[in-house]
C-alpha cells in the first residue's frame, strides 16, 4: 500500500483511522463511514514501534478502516526532526501490517489544541493523560477529514 499524502485517500470510501503515534502512548480515533466526523476511541500502550504498528493494524482491521492518517510532528518552521522520521517509519509499518494506505498529516498544534480544550473543560491529572492522546488523534483526523472534503 504505502505512505502518501491525503490526496491518495480522496477516492476511497469508508472509515479512516486517525493515529497520534507516541513512544509511550498512541492515541486513536475513527471516522464515520461518510468521513464527516472523527471520534476518539482511546489510547494503547503496547510498547515499541513494531508492537504498536501491529496493534494499530489489528484495530484498523477490526474497525473496518480503509485507510489511516498518522500525525506528522513538524517543527514550527515546517522542517522535520527525529520525531517526524519515527512517525514516518511507524506509518510505513502500519501500512504494511494492515494492508491499507496511510497518509501523513501535519499535526502542529494538535496537542496544544487538545490541552486547551482539556483546560477549558477542567480535565486534570491522570484522567488528562488518559484522554489527551486520543483527543489529539481526533483533532488530527478531523482536520484530515475537513481537508478531504474539499479535495
Amino acid at each position: 500500500m504505502g505512505v502518501d499524502g491525503l490526496e491518495a485517500l480522496a477516492a476511497l470510501e469508508g472509515r479512516i483511522l486517525g493515529v497520534d503515534f507516541g513512544d509511550v502512548r498512541t492515541g486513536l480515533a475513527i471516522s464515520d463511514a461518510g468521513r464527516r466526523l472523527s471520534s476518539g476511541i482511546g489510547t494503547i500502550r503496547p510498547g515499541g514501534i513494531a508492537r504498536t504498528a501491529a496493534e494499530v493494524a489489528r484495530i484498523a482491521v477490526e474497525r473496518g478502516a480503509v485507510a489511516a492518517v498518522v500525525g506528522l510532528p513538524r517543527n514550527m518552521d515546517g522542517s522535520e526532526g527525529f520525531r517526524a522520521g519515527r512517525c514516518r517509519e511507524f506509518a510505513g509499518m502500519l501500512s504494511e501490517a494492515a494492508g491499507i494506505p496511510v497518509a501523513m498529516a501535519d499535526e502542529r498544534l494538535s496537542t496544544a489544541a487538545a490541552s486547551r480544550y482539556l483546560n477549558e473543560t477542567d480535565v486534570r491529572g491522570r484522567r488528562r493523560k488518559g484522554v489527551i492522546d486520543a483527543l489529539s488523534a481526533e483533532i488530527i483526523l478531523q482536520d484530515a477529514l475537513d481537508r478531504l472534503a474539499i479535495i
